[in-house]
């Protein structure tokens, strides 16, 4: 055999035994398997390659406002050589270890998320039974290889693909796969070779697993070659992008990086011009300045904070069982526009459930229901215990229905049968009762109803006319139309002397004439009782919900209209329909359809494509292989952790570990959450950075009009406070900013659009009047010339920087206050978040002390102040809560 069987499906059974040269009956030899498995590699899917030991440092390490921060220490660690060597390189330590710092989070957190990941995977050896040798017997099914001899039994995983050899009532459970949420049947008989793959009914797919009855196949592919195989390699071929988030930090990164340059270049190339050094003294000095103000430009804190915020919310997610592998996608979902979901396991239960009975009269009697029960519990192969049902997901709803409808009912033992298979569409049973033997029956009603002459109406047998048989498939039609499932019972009782022997099939099979007609049961697959009001949460939100499944389109189109989805109206495309669209058709389309039925793996794909090309930001919910391309092309795929396969939740970048849909709305609420505290502490740092660099900028330049002239080059702060001003508000301040809870309106807003930036124009402004307002608070507490001095001290340039320097960091303070939104007064939310109270009292506490100890005084170059100098840089500080609540009003206002 020199490959793996082509198109089985296609082929007679024997033709296939003959092209992998096996035998259906003994299977491989010992030796051959282990030939084979050395030839074809082990049955399992490809695994992503492990990550090098400095992969996740260099991820950390990679982001451009980091970057910034390093080359920030590599020109302080110039100019600090430059000067002599004198005392260590403070500001490059701190800020090497602010980096190194982030760095150790963002791969701890990651790393938990990975270890949480991997307690959702089997904890042991798959094991499969295969015919080896003559002889049946249990191996891991990574040892499984083309020809071997699979034995199918109820309850049992398909390892791998095999076609079909012998099949007694076999049905198998392919929602994983196929999207198909009933099972289906399978034979041996092969089918047309253009055949789609939910309709290969000769064939039994890895992945999948067996509902009911017992069978064998011949496994004609393992591993990658598998239908499975197949959808994990087109998974591997869609790169992963950044998110939103990602994006956007990046471009502030280069746009900080951009106009710290400039700022540096310009204030040193203009104190070089107007002071013209002249000594090596001189030129350390000037460049002292330019680091000073990288230092004052660069938000060192930022990266730090981002990541503190995001592992945060990836706690509080976990908490609610979802579990996020990558800390920047947190935030995706808080701007996701569309939310695409999976039908089966997803919206709906994932199991049958009975809705409709219908008997001969409008109100069923009591005689009538205990008939159809007793059929529809005894001719059912189920079981249904106190935690576990095991069975086909049809007969488990049939018998949880028979016992709801008639509690305690005693079904006689069960001494003959006629199995299902799929030509005959039905199954009957004869049971012992206590008024003799009894047949009952249930199928297809179509079938059902040609058998019947009689009808059961309220305990008594009447003759089952045409023209009644026909207001019966009324009614079946009725129940189709409604996306249910319809399945007949039916039965009679059967003397003893009408079969010679119980477990001769052709006797019995005599028997399933005569029938008396039961009633009707209709079954399908509920939604969940808490995705309709998710649902409604998401369009609440501005989200769009788009259902994406391989069920039948009716069935597609009720559980949608059940569940609220079809908000337009527009009935449900199938896959079928989807075949030849072009982009542009495809991008048409995905606007105005919300439920695609009937679809394959690469229809999901390309709507995941099209919705990102018309703009949106697409979440991805699914637990099947089929939806693994999807969910990796997403901007955030999320996987279900029970019912998920192992393929979809490597795809995934969240899993829901409860496998509830409602958990997703919570996860938006969350990731908006962090969207706007995100928002908040960049608008409190870049304001808070503004007004350093304008305090330097304007201090030096115009250094003679604040009486700074005559002291060599007097910059208005010295290094080492500047890098303490970073230190002190933009650690705990901002990241009690993180801590902030979510406004009111979080899920009432549209979500943000992908050119949507998150520093937008109404924060742009906020950054540079309040930068302005700060610093000229700061300029006027500096200025040595003010008539009988603000400052008492103030004829020292170190008392006029002390004072300087506490202003700027008070105001900072007040600052935190006014981030936490650009309209709301920061007065409205005063008391709502401890940790900002707290943060604030420990950064003025540590201000004070550096004012007023003498040994933080030597190293920060302060002298003290006087209390009524504390109360004039209190005041001149508080100037920027008011210039904010006056910009505030009038945005409300306007």
């Amino acid at each position: 055999m020199g490959d793996q069987a082509a198109a089985p499906w296609a082929s007679g059974a024997d033709d296939v035994v003959a092209e992998l040269a096996t035998d259906p009956v003994d299977g491989l030899s010992d030796a051959e398997a282990e030939t084979r498995l050395a030839t074809f590699g082990p049955n399992s899917l490809r695994r992503a390659a492990p990550r090098s030991r400095w992969g996740p440092l260099l991820e950390q390490v990679r982001d451009p406002l980091v970057a910034l921060l390093l080359a920030s220490v590599v020109v302080s660690l110039i100019a600090w050589w430059i000067e002599g060597r004198n005392g260590a390189p403070f500001e490059a330590l701190v800020i090497v270890v602010i980096v190194v710092a982030n760095a150790i989070l963002g791969i701890l957190q990651e790393a938990r998320a990975a270890q949480a990941v991997s307690a959702l995977a089997e904890l042991t050896e798959l094991e499969s039974v295969v015919v080896r040798s003559g002889r049946e017997r249990r191996v891991a099914s990574h040892t499984v290889v083309p020809g071997d001899v699979l034995v199918l039994a109820e309850g049992g995983a398909v390892s791998a693909d095999a076609r079909v050899v012998d099949a007694a009532s076999l049905h198998a459970a392919e929602a994983s796969l196929t999207g198909e949420s009933m099972p289906v049947t399978k034979h041996p008989m092969p089918v047309e070779v253009d055949t789609l793959l939910a309709d290969r009914t000769s064939m039994v797919f890895s992945g999948t697993a067996i509902t009911s009855g017992r069978g064998r196949a011949i496994v004609t592919a393992t591993g990658t070659a598998t239908e499975i195989g197949h959808i994990a390699e087109l998974v591997a071929q869609v790169d992963d992008s950044d998110t939103p988030l990602q994006r956007e930090v990046g471009h502030v990164g280069r746009v900080l990086g951009l106009a710290v340059i400039v700022i540096a270049v310009v204030v040193t190339g203009a104190v070089a011009l107007t002071s013209l050094p002249k000594s090596a003294g001189d030129v350390v000095d000037v460049l002292l300045v330019g680091v000073s103000l990288a230092v004052a430009a660069v938000p060192e804190g930022l990266p730090a904070l981002l990541s503190i915020v995001l592992a945060l919310g990836m706690r509080r997610m976990a908490e609610r069982r979802a579990i996020v592998k990558r800390l920047a996608s947190v935030e995706t979902l808080g701007s996701a526009s569309v939310i695409c979901s999976d039908k089966t396991g997803t919206l709906t239960r994932n199991e049958m459930t009975v809705t409709e009975v219908r008997c001969a009269t409008r109100e069923p009697t009591p005689v009538e229901l205990e008939r159809l029960a007793r059929a529809a519990q005894a001719a059912n192969d189920a079981t249904v215990g106190e935690g576990e049902s095991v069975g086909d997901p049809t007969e488990i709803a049939l018998l949880v229905a028979s016992r709801q409808l008639v509690p305690g009912l005693e079904i006689g033992r069960r001494v003959g049968e006629v199995p299902f298979s799929s030509d005959r569409k039905m199954m009957s049973v004869i049971t012992t009762e206590p008024d003799g033997l009894v047949l009952h029956a249930k199928g297809a009603p179509d079938v059902l109803l040609e058998r019947c002459t009689t009808e059961l109406v309220d305990g008594r047998h009447v003759e089952l006319t045409e023209a009644r048989r026909g207001e019966l498939l009324g009614v079946v039609d009725e129940l189709a139309d409604a996306a249910l499932r319809t399945i007949a019972v039916a039965d009679r009782a059967v003397e003893a002397d009408e079969v010679a022997d119980l477990s001769r099939l052709d006797d019995l099979g005599r028997l399933e004439e005569g029938l008396t007609f039961c009633g009707i049961l209709g079954l399908i697959d509920p939604p969940r009782p808490e995705a309709r009001q998710a649902i409604e949460a998401a369009h609440g939100a501005g989200m769009r919900v788009i259902m994406i499944t391989g069920d039948h389109p009716v069935t597609a189109a009720r559980i949608a209209d059940d569940l609220g989805v079809r908000v337009d109206g527009h009935a449900a495309v199938s896959g079928a329909e989807l075949s030849g669209l072009s982009d542009a058709d495809w991008d048409e389309l995905v606007t105005r359809t919300e439920v695609f039925a009937r679809v394959a793996p690469e229809h999901k794909l390309r709507i995941v494509e099209a919705l990102q090309r018309s703009g949106a930001v697409v979440a991805m919910t699914g637990d099947g292989v089929n939806d693994a391309p999807a969910l990796r092309a997403a901007d955030i795929g999320v996987a279900m952790g029970i019912t998920g396969t192992e393929v979809s939740k490597e795809a995934a970048d969240m899993i829901l570990a409860d496998d509830d849909f409602a958990t997703i709305v919570v996860a938006v609420r969350e990731g908006r959450s962090i969207l706007v505290n995100i928002r908040s502490f960049l608008r409190y740092l870049l304001s808070s950075n503004t007004a350093e660099v304008m305090t330097m900028l304007i201090g030096v330049v115009a250094a003679s009009t604040f009486g700074l002239d005559g002291a060599g080059l007097a910059v208005p702060l010295l290094a080492t406070q500047i890098l303490w001003i970073n230190l002190l508000t933009d650690s705990a301040p901002a990241l009690a900013l993180g801590f902030d809870p979510p406004p009111p309106d979080v899920m009432t807003r549209p979500p943000r659009r992908p050119d949507e930036r998150i520093i937008d124009s109404a924060m742009l402004v906020t950054v540079g009047v309040l930068g302005a307002v700060m610093a000229g608070a700061t300029l006027i507490a500096l200025d040595r010339r003010l008539p009988g001095g603000l400052i008492e001290g103030s004829g020292s340039l170190a008392d006029a920087r002390t004072a300087a320097f506490t202003t700027l960091v008070l105001a900072q303070l007040f600052n935190c206050f006014n981030a936490r939104s650009d309209h709301r007064s920061a007065f409205a939310r005063s008391a709502g978040n401890r940790w900002m109270w707290a943060a604030v009292a420990l950064s003025a506490t540590l201000q004070v002390a550096v004012v007023e100890l003498p040994p933080l005084q030597r190293a920060f170059g302060t002298t003290a102040l006087s209390f009524r100098d504390w109360l004039w840089c209190l005041a001149l500080a508080s100037v920027v809560l008011w210039a904010a609540e006056a910009l505030k009003l009038f945005r409300r206002r306007g």
